[in-house]
């Protein structure tokens, strides 16, 4: 299901905002499942920048992510793909360097979903789907036409309504878009 979605998120539209830019792996998933889909991502040409714990235990070409990288919206067949210790890890790197748009966590572990979904600081949270569902019509608001990741954007008169944000959770079960 994982490489699935992973594939799908950063490969069907990479140009759009909802393409996933960086992939955080557990420390723990093997290199076997890690270079399953590094190969697969190579494969459909994607540029992979990493880092050393990555580049060891992949035997592809892989270029060295700088700190640029964690925070780079390639918008292209780029990706940047770290190991990270834990939840609490990946939720740290991403309030740090994402974009405050969409992130996911891939995981059956309802504790850590949890977790990620109650700390990450973004307008969209996808728990077992492809971040390509992140769109305006996808949630069901018709075109889009503006994005915003800000938390209170009110300009004249303020009631209750200016005052509160949202953020959308998405819940699936490997669910990709075509």
């Amino acid at each position: 299901m994982a490489s699935k979605i992973i594939l799908n998120a950063k490969l069907r539209n990479p140009g759009i905002c909802g393409a996933t830019e960086t992939l955080l792996v557990h420390r723990k998933l093997s290199s076997k499942k890690i270079n399953l889909i590094i190969n697969d991502l190579l494969k459909n040409n994607c540029e992979i920048y990493a880092d050393d714990t990555i580049r060891k235990i992949s035997p592809k070409k892989i270029y060295k992510a700088t700190p640029k990288d964690w925070s780079t919206e390639y918008l292209s067949l780029k990706i940047s793909i770290k190991k990270v210790k834990n939840v609490e890890d990946a939720v740290e790197h991403i309030n740090k360097y994402g974009t405050s748009h969409t992130e996911a966590i891939i995981s059956n572990n309802k504790k850590n979903t949890k977790y990620f979904f109650e700390n990450v600081k973004s307008s969209i949270l996808i728990h077992n789907s492809s971040t390509q569902f992140a769109d305006g019509a996808e949630l069901g608001f018709g075109g889009e036409v503006g994005i915003s990741t800000n938390k209170l954007p009110p300009r004249g008169p303020v009631g209750l309504n200016q005052l509160v944000s949202y953020k959308y959770q998405v819940i699936g079960n490997g669910q990709i878009r075509s």
